[in-house]
């Protein structure tokens, strides 16, 4: 089994938009493999760009069957700590990218992506079309 990955938003909009993008592509083929995860933070902004009914109960039922990482409280420590020291670098990151990267850091996932921000935190496995 190869490791997990979460995919952040982009690829997400990517796949539910049914194009094929490398970034919807991985996110199909980890579904069938069985090693997509997901987050609150990840839903939340998928949920907000919803157009009508039909397409929330597509989206709610795809995620029903995939596992859903929550923040613990050290790890919204370890979001702040990064802000901090991506700051002190000149550098900033959306508090939704910074609770990602944690996320995915703290379990050993790969983040799907082709947004850059996520390129700047180091030991960051980051993938994308």
């Amino acid at each position: 089994m190869s490791a997990e990955l979460l995919p952040d938003t982009c690829a997400w909009v990517d796949f539910f938009r049914g194009k094929s993008t490398p970034l919807a592509v991985a996110v199909e083929q980890a579904l069938r493999d069985g090693t997509v995860i997901t987050c609150g933070v990840i839903l939340c902004e998928l949920i907000q760009g919803i157009k009508n009914p039909a397409e929330e109960a597509a989206v709610l039922n795809a995620f029903a069957a995939v596992p859903t990482l929550e923040i613990s409280s050290d790890l919204w420590i370890e979001a702040g700590r990064l802000s901090a020291q991506l700051r002190s670098q000149g550098q900033t990151l959306p508090l939704s990218d910074l609770l990602i990267a944690v996320l995915a850091k703290e379990h050993g996932f790969t983040v799907l992506t082709i947004d850059r921000h996520f390129a700047q935190v180091t030991g960051l496995r980051v993938v994308g079309g």
